[in-house]
């Protein structure tokens, strides 16, 4: 097959462009990550490994440091995922259903990550699935999470998907035709609540966290602008028995922006009702 690639569009804005310095940046986010959890007592065990974690999205000088708290879970088992089934909202142009790309490849700064094609051929009678580039073309919210993926993991294969209007069933669907085992991570990209004061935004996100753990599949896109691949991940994995828990529950004001307008940012992790912590 022809090579084609899903260059990146966001380097150098939400995330530095050059190599050497992302990778810098994202290592010094995720040691640090792993120094938090150490200190509070997390244990550092394939037992804690999730399955599938939700994920922020927005430039990492105000996300980045909650987006690491979850990817730095995944290091114990990090050499046998082998597939990363990426959903995120489209913000730029809309599509009905979920969007899977033409392109072979998706590249950041830290190279080209190859898209798993029999993962896409499994999804090919699915109604709700379709092959559409526009969505993926100016989308932040995949990209974002390419240069985590690409520090924690050494070899994965990606299937990215750009959700648009669908429901958390239709989403659920799509993630049960990939689930698999242990080779695959789910990875759902949104940010919480946006532009609200400081303390409003605490409380909201706050709720919308506790609703989430406790696998409520009802969150609107006011308190989660990924809520429709949230949702659908979050009935999923209430049916294969996963256990949630939060991670990471900051804002845009406790990183680097001001108090009076914030965005919200949550890191959850789902594993398996087995590798109880």
């Amino acid at each position: 097959m022809h090579t084609t690639i899903r260059q990146p569009v966001v380097a150098g804005m939400f995330y530095p462009g050059i190599a050497s310095v992302l990778a810098g940046e994202v290592g010094t986010m995720l040691h640090a990550a792993h120094d938090r959890q150490k200190a509070g007592g997390t244990p550092d065990t394939v037992g804690n490994v999730p399955k599938a974690i939700i994920a922020p999205h927005a430039g990492y000088i105000y996300s980045g440091p909650i987006a690491a708290s979850v990817y730095a879970l995944l290091a114990p088992v990090a050499a046998q995922i082998s597939r990363v089934v990426l959903l995120g909202p489209t913000h730029r142009i809309g599509v009905n259903g979920l969007a899977l790309p033409s392109t072979t490849h998706f590249a950041t700064p830290l190279g080209s990550v190859e898209i798993d094609r029999d993962a896409v051929a499994s999804l090919a009678d699915l109604p709700q699935v379709i092959i559409a580039d526009p969505p993926h073309a100016q989308e932040h919210s995949l990209e974002v999470q390419l240069p985590f993926l690409q520090a924690v993991l050494p070899d994965f294969r990606l299937v990215p998907l750009a959700v648009g209007q669908a429901s958390p069933e239709a989403v659920a669907q799509v993630l049960e035709r990939l689930w698999g085992g242990p080779e695959t991570l789910i990875v759902v990209s949104s940010d919480l609540s946006h532009y609200l004061p400081y303390a409003t935004a605490q409380e909201i996100d706050s709720h919308t966290a506790e609703r989430i753990v406790a696998f409520e599949p009802t969150i609107s896109h006011d308190e989660a602008c990924g809520a429709t691949p949230l949702n659908g991940l979050l009935l999923a994995a209430r049916r294969h028995g996963l256990q949630a828990r939060l991670v990471d529950l900051r804002n845009s004001g406790d990183t680097a922006g001001d108090r009076s307008r914030v965005v919200g940012y949550g890191g959850f992790a789902f594993s398996e009702a087995n590798n109880e912590q």
